[in-house]
Protein backbone atom coordinates (compact mmCIF):
# COMPACT_ATOMS: atom_id res chain seq x y z
CA UNK A 1 0.00 0.00 0.00
CA UNK A 2 1.51 3.38 -0.99
CA UNK A 3 2.08 6.20 1.48
CA UNK A 4 0.60 9.63 0.75
CA UNK A 5 1.53 12.68 2.80
CA UNK A 6 -0.68 15.76 2.87
CA UNK A 7 0.43 19.19 4.00
CA UNK A 8 -3.11 19.55 5.35
CA UNK A 9 -6.17 17.31 5.19
CA UNK A 10 -8.49 17.43 2.20
CA UNK A 11 -12.26 17.66 2.42
CA UNK A 12 -13.80 14.44 3.73
CA UNK A 13 -14.70 12.95 0.32
CA UNK A 14 -11.07 12.87 -0.80
CA UNK A 15 -9.77 11.73 2.58
CA UNK A 16 -12.14 8.77 2.56
CA UNK A 17 -10.87 7.67 -0.84
CA UNK A 18 -7.22 8.06 0.15
CA UNK A 19 -7.61 6.08 3.35
CA UNK A 20 -9.20 3.21 1.47
CA UNK A 21 -6.19 2.80 -0.83
CA UNK A 22 -3.15 4.31 0.90
CA UNK A 23 -1.41 4.92 4.18
CA UNK A 24 -2.09 8.58 4.96
CA UNK A 25 0.17 11.03 6.79
CA UNK A 26 -1.24 14.48 7.59
CA UNK A 27 1.61 16.86 8.36
CA UNK A 28 -0.47 19.94 9.24
CA UNK A 29 2.54 21.96 8.17
CA UNK A 30 3.27 24.04 5.08
CA UNK A 31 7.06 23.97 5.60
CA UNK A 32 8.37 21.02 3.65
CA UNK A 33 11.81 21.35 5.21
CA UNK A 34 10.27 20.90 8.64
CA UNK A 35 8.50 17.67 7.63
CA UNK A 36 11.26 16.30 5.40
CA UNK A 37 11.69 13.09 7.45
CA UNK A 38 8.02 12.25 6.95
CA UNK A 39 8.08 13.25 3.29
CA UNK A 40 11.03 10.96 2.60
CA UNK A 41 8.79 8.03 3.55
CA UNK A 42 6.04 9.09 1.15
CA UNK A 43 5.27 7.92 -2.37
CA UNK A 44 2.99 10.88 -2.98
CA UNK A 45 2.53 14.42 -1.70
CA UNK A 46 -0.70 16.41 -1.73
CA UNK A 47 0.31 20.04 -1.21
CA UNK A 48 -2.59 22.22 -0.12
CA UNK A 49 -0.45 24.97 1.42
CA UNK A 50 3.30 25.47 1.12
CA UNK A 51 6.04 25.18 -1.49
CA UNK A 52 8.25 22.38 -2.73
CA UNK A 53 11.46 23.01 -4.62
CA UNK A 54 14.14 20.96 -6.35
CA UNK A 55 16.19 20.57 -3.18
CA UNK A 56 13.34 18.90 -1.34
CA UNK A 57 12.40 16.69 -4.29
CA UNK A 58 15.95 15.45 -4.72
CA UNK A 59 16.04 14.42 -1.06
CA UNK A 60 12.87 12.33 -1.56
CA UNK A 61 13.74 9.61 -4.10
CA UNK A 62 10.54 7.69 -3.32
CA UNK A 63 8.34 10.63 -4.36
CA UNK A 64 6.35 9.61 -7.44
CA UNK A 65 3.61 12.26 -7.57
CA UNK A 66 2.88 15.76 -6.31
CA UNK A 67 -0.73 16.89 -6.30
CA UNK A 68 -2.31 20.33 -6.00
CA UNK A 69 -6.03 20.50 -5.12
CA UNK A 70 -6.77 23.16 -7.73
CA UNK A 71 -4.98 24.42 -10.84
CA UNK A 72 -2.32 26.75 -9.41
CA UNK A 73 1.15 25.22 -9.55
CA UNK A 74 3.22 28.30 -8.70
CA UNK A 75 4.20 26.65 -5.39
CA UNK A 76 5.81 23.69 -7.17
CA UNK A 77 9.17 23.75 -8.98
CA UNK A 78 7.68 22.46 -12.22
CA UNK A 79 10.96 22.14 -14.09
CA UNK A 80 12.46 20.05 -11.31
CA UNK A 81 9.38 17.83 -11.04
CA UNK A 82 9.39 17.16 -14.78
CA UNK A 83 13.12 16.48 -14.91
CA UNK A 84 12.77 14.05 -12.01
CA UNK A 85 9.83 12.25 -13.64
CA UNK A 86 7.24 13.41 -11.09
CA UNK A 87 3.76 14.18 -12.49
CA UNK A 88 2.09 17.20 -10.89
CA UNK A 89 -1.59 16.35 -10.58
CA UNK A 90 -4.12 19.19 -10.70
CA UNK A 91 -7.90 19.39 -10.38
CA UNK A 92 -9.12 21.56 -13.27
CA UNK A 93 -12.63 22.93 -13.42
CA UNK A 94 -13.69 21.75 -9.98
CA UNK A 95 -13.76 25.18 -8.34
CA UNK A 96 -14.67 27.43 -11.26
CA UNK A 97 -18.28 28.02 -10.22
CA UNK A 98 -17.34 28.71 -6.60
CA UNK A 99 -14.64 31.24 -7.52
CA UNK A 100 -16.90 32.97 -10.03
CA UNK A 101 -19.67 33.32 -7.46
CA UNK A 102 -17.17 34.64 -4.92
CA UNK A 103 -16.02 37.33 -7.35
CA UNK A 104 -19.63 38.41 -7.73
CA UNK A 105 -20.15 38.35 -3.95
CA UNK A 106 -17.11 40.57 -3.38
CA UNK A 107 -18.33 42.95 -6.06
CA UNK A 108 -21.74 43.25 -4.45
CA UNK A 109 -20.12 43.77 -1.04
CA UNK A 110 -18.07 46.65 -2.43
CA UNK A 111 -20.61 48.29 -4.69
CA UNK A 112 -23.38 48.13 -2.07
CA UNK A 113 -20.99 49.41 0.65
CA UNK A 114 -21.88 46.43 2.83
CA UNK A 115 -18.72 46.29 4.94
CA UNK A 116 -18.68 49.92 6.05
CA UNK A 117 -22.44 49.90 6.55
CA UNK A 118 -22.17 46.87 8.82
CA UNK A 119 -19.45 48.34 11.03
CA UNK A 120 -21.12 51.76 11.22
CA UNK A 121 -24.55 50.29 12.00
CA UNK A 122 -23.03 48.06 14.70
CA UNK A 123 -21.47 51.21 16.16
CA UNK A 124 -24.81 52.99 16.32
CA UNK A 125 -24.54 55.05 13.15
CA UNK A 126 -27.87 54.28 11.46
CA UNK A 127 -27.36 57.41 9.38
CA UNK A 128 -24.72 55.64 7.27
CA UNK A 129 -27.66 54.75 5.03
CA UNK A 130 -27.68 58.35 3.84
CA UNK A 131 -24.13 58.23 2.51
CA UNK A 132 -25.52 56.99 -0.84
CA UNK A 133 -22.31 55.11 -1.56
CA UNK A 134 -24.04 52.11 -3.18
CA UNK A 135 -24.45 51.76 -6.93
CA UNK A 136 -26.41 49.46 -9.22
CA UNK A 137 -24.42 47.17 -11.50
CA UNK A 138 -26.87 47.26 -14.41
CA UNK A 139 -25.53 49.20 -17.41
CA UNK A 140 -22.05 49.40 -15.89
CA UNK A 141 -19.09 47.78 -17.64
CA UNK A 142 -17.15 44.82 -16.29
CA UNK A 143 -13.65 43.88 -17.38
CA UNK A 144 -12.66 40.23 -17.17
CA UNK A 145 -8.87 39.88 -17.11
CA UNK A 146 -8.17 36.23 -17.89
CA UNK A 147 -10.92 34.65 -19.99
CA UNK A 148 -10.44 31.00 -19.06
CA UNK A 149 -12.97 28.70 -17.39
CA UNK A 150 -13.41 30.90 -14.32
CA UNK A 151 -13.41 34.06 -16.43
CA UNK A 152 -16.14 32.66 -18.66
CA UNK A 153 -18.37 31.78 -15.70
CA UNK A 154 -17.76 35.08 -13.94
CA UNK A 155 -18.62 37.00 -17.09
CA UNK A 156 -21.87 35.07 -17.49
CA UNK A 157 -22.93 35.79 -13.91
CA UNK A 158 -22.19 39.49 -14.27
CA UNK A 159 -23.93 39.63 -17.66
CA UNK A 160 -27.06 38.36 -15.90
CA UNK A 161 -26.89 41.57 -13.84
CA UNK A 162 -27.27 43.58 -17.02
CA UNK A 163 -23.60 44.52 -17.18
CA UNK A 164 -21.66 45.08 -20.39
CA UNK A 165 -18.73 42.65 -20.51
CA UNK A 166 -15.26 43.47 -21.81
CA UNK A 167 -12.38 40.98 -21.81
CA UNK A 168 -8.61 40.84 -22.04
CA UNK A 169 -6.69 37.60 -22.50
CA UNK A 170 -3.82 37.39 -24.99
CA UNK A 171 -4.05 33.58 -24.95
CA UNK A 172 -7.72 33.35 -25.96
CA UNK A 173 -8.82 34.27 -29.51
CA UNK A 174 -10.81 37.49 -29.53
CA UNK A 175 -13.50 35.68 -31.51
CA UNK A 176 -14.33 33.66 -28.39
CA UNK A 177 -15.36 36.79 -26.50
CA UNK A 178 -17.28 38.07 -29.51
CA UNK A 179 -19.10 34.73 -29.78
CA UNK A 180 -20.32 35.28 -26.22
CA UNK A 181 -21.50 38.79 -27.05
CA UNK A 182 -18.64 40.49 -25.21
CA UNK A 183 -16.13 43.14 -26.25
CA UNK A 184 -12.52 41.88 -26.41
CA UNK A 185 -9.46 44.12 -26.16
CA UNK A 186 -5.99 43.53 -27.53
CA UNK A 187 -4.27 45.55 -24.80
CA UNK A 188 -4.75 45.49 -21.05
CA UNK A 189 -4.76 49.28 -20.74
CA UNK A 190 -7.58 49.66 -23.28
CA UNK A 191 -9.70 47.20 -21.35
CA UNK A 192 -9.01 48.84 -18.00
CA UNK A 193 -9.90 52.27 -19.29
CA UNK A 194 -13.32 51.07 -20.43
CA UNK A 195 -14.47 49.34 -17.25
CA UNK A 196 -16.22 50.28 -14.02
CA UNK A 197 -15.40 46.96 -12.35
CA UNK A 198 -12.32 44.84 -13.13
CA UNK A 199 -12.19 41.19 -12.07
CA UNK A 200 -8.89 39.28 -12.20
CA UNK A 201 -8.77 35.61 -13.20
CA UNK A 202 -5.21 34.98 -14.38
CA UNK A 203 -2.73 32.34 -13.14
CA UNK A 204 0.50 33.41 -11.51
CA UNK A 205 3.26 33.26 -14.12
CA UNK A 206 6.40 35.30 -14.78
CA UNK A 207 4.25 37.37 -17.17
CA UNK A 208 1.45 38.06 -14.65
CA UNK A 209 3.54 38.61 -11.52
CA UNK A 210 3.17 42.30 -10.65
CA UNK A 211 0.96 42.75 -13.71
CA UNK A 212 -1.18 45.31 -11.84
CA UNK A 213 1.18 48.07 -10.76
CA UNK A 214 1.04 51.85 -10.62
CA UNK A 215 0.78 52.23 -14.41
CA UNK A 216 -2.06 49.74 -14.83
CA UNK A 217 -4.02 51.04 -11.86
CA UNK A 218 -3.63 54.55 -13.25
CA UNK A 219 -5.16 53.28 -16.50
CA UNK A 220 -8.38 52.36 -14.71
CA UNK A 221 -11.35 54.67 -14.58
CA UNK A 222 -11.45 57.02 -11.62
CA UNK A 223 -14.01 55.52 -9.24
CA UNK A 224 -13.63 51.97 -10.56
CA UNK A 225 -13.53 48.80 -8.44
CA UNK A 226 -10.88 46.05 -8.53
CA UNK A 227 -11.63 42.42 -7.60
CA UNK A 228 -8.80 39.89 -7.21
CA UNK A 229 -9.69 36.22 -6.95
CA UNK A 230 -6.58 35.17 -8.87
CA UNK A 231 -3.23 35.35 -7.05
CA UNK A 232 -1.95 37.97 -4.62
CA UNK A 233 1.35 38.44 -6.43
CA UNK A 234 -0.48 39.69 -9.52
CA UNK A 235 -1.16 43.02 -7.78
CA UNK A 236 1.40 45.48 -6.42
CA UNK A 237 -0.12 46.08 -2.99
CA UNK A 238 1.65 49.39 -2.36
CA UNK A 239 0.34 50.74 -5.66
CA UNK A 240 -3.12 49.45 -4.79
CA UNK A 241 -3.00 51.17 -1.39
CA UNK A 242 -1.97 54.43 -3.02
CA UNK A 243 -4.84 54.15 -5.51
CA UNK A 244 -7.36 53.56 -2.75
CA UNK A 245 -6.32 56.38 -0.43
CA UNK A 246 -6.01 58.84 -3.31
CA UNK A 247 -9.58 58.12 -4.43
CA UNK A 248 -8.44 56.86 -7.84
CA UNK A 249 -10.23 53.60 -7.06
CA UNK A 250 -13.58 53.56 -5.28
CA UNK A 251 -12.77 50.19 -3.74
CA UNK A 252 -10.92 46.91 -4.01
CA UNK A 253 -11.55 43.39 -2.80
CA UNK A 254 -9.14 40.48 -2.57
CA UNK A 255 -9.47 36.82 -1.80
CA UNK A 256 -5.70 36.53 -2.21
CA UNK A 257 -2.76 38.65 -1.05
CA UNK A 258 0.99 38.52 -1.39
CA UNK A 259 1.43 37.21 2.18
CA UNK A 260 -0.72 34.26 3.22
CA UNK A 261 -1.87 33.87 5.92
CA UNK A 262 -2.71 37.51 5.37
CA UNK A 263 -0.83 40.07 7.45
CA UNK A 264 -3.25 42.07 9.63
CA UNK A 265 -0.63 44.84 9.67
CA UNK A 266 -0.94 45.37 5.92
CA UNK A 267 -1.70 49.00 5.11
CA UNK A 268 -4.56 47.82 2.92
CA UNK A 269 -6.53 46.86 6.03
CA UNK A 270 -6.49 50.51 7.11
CA UNK A 271 -8.57 51.42 4.04
CA UNK A 272 -12.32 51.50 4.57
CA UNK A 273 -12.77 50.81 0.87
CA UNK A 274 -10.78 47.55 0.96
CA UNK A 275 -12.15 44.15 1.91
CA UNK A 276 -10.50 40.74 1.98
CA UNK A 277 -11.42 37.11 2.48
CA UNK A 278 -8.88 34.40 3.49
CA UNK A 279 -8.27 32.67 0.13
CA UNK A 280 -11.60 30.90 0.49
CA UNK A 281 -13.25 31.48 -2.88
CA UNK A 282 -12.81 27.86 -3.93
CA UNK A 283 -13.73 26.41 -0.54
CA UNK A 284 -17.45 25.83 -0.88
CA UNK A 285 -18.72 22.44 0.20
CA UNK A 286 -19.56 21.48 -3.37
CA UNK A 287 -16.25 22.60 -4.79
CA UNK A 288 -14.27 21.03 -1.94
CA UNK A 289 -15.98 17.70 -2.54
CA UNK A 290 -15.26 17.75 -6.28
CA UNK A 291 -11.69 18.97 -5.83
CA UNK A 292 -10.79 16.53 -3.08
CA UNK A 293 -12.15 13.55 -5.00
CA UNK A 294 -10.38 14.44 -8.24
CA UNK A 295 -7.13 15.17 -6.40
CA UNK A 296 -7.27 11.85 -4.56
CA UNK A 297 -8.22 9.93 -7.71
CA UNK A 298 -5.34 11.45 -9.66
CA UNK A 299 -2.82 10.84 -6.92
CA UNK A 300 -3.78 7.19 -6.56
CA UNK A 301 -3.90 6.67 -10.34
CA UNK A 302 -0.33 7.93 -10.78
CA UNK A 303 0.82 5.73 -7.89
CA UNK A 304 -0.71 2.76 -9.75
CA UNK A 305 1.45 3.68 -12.73
CA UNK A 306 -1.36 5.14 -14.84
CA UNK A 307 -0.89 8.10 -17.18
CA UNK A 308 -3.41 10.37 -15.44
CA UNK A 309 -4.83 12.99 -17.80
CA UNK A 310 -5.02 15.94 -15.42
CA UNK A 311 -1.38 16.83 -14.84
CA UNK A 312 0.25 20.24 -15.23
CA UNK A 313 3.33 18.72 -16.88
CA UNK A 314 2.14 16.08 -19.39
CA UNK A 315 5.63 15.98 -20.94
CA UNK A 316 6.70 14.15 -17.78
CA UNK A 317 5.45 10.93 -19.33
CA UNK A 318 8.42 11.08 -21.71
CA UNK A 319 10.74 10.64 -18.73
CA UNK A 320 12.60 7.29 -18.53
CA UNK A 321 10.69 6.55 -15.31
CA UNK A 322 7.51 6.39 -17.41
CA UNK A 323 8.91 4.66 -20.49
CA UNK A 324 9.63 1.34 -18.79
Amino acid sequence: MPTVMLSHALYEDGMRLLREQAKVIIADNSDMDAVLTQLQKADGLILRVGKIDRGIMEKCPNLKVISRPGVGVDTVDMQAATELGIPVVIAPGTNARSVAEHAVALTYTLTKNISESLSETAGGNFGIRNKYAAIELENHTLGIIGFGNIGHLTAALFAANGMKIHTYDPYVPMEEAERCGYVPHDTLEDCLGACDVVSLHVPLTPQTRGMFGKEQLSSMKTGAFLINCARGEVVDEQALYDSLISGKLAGAAADVMQAEPMDPASLLFTCKNFIATPHMAALTRESAARTSRLTAEGTLAVLRGEHWEHVANPQVYNHPRWLK
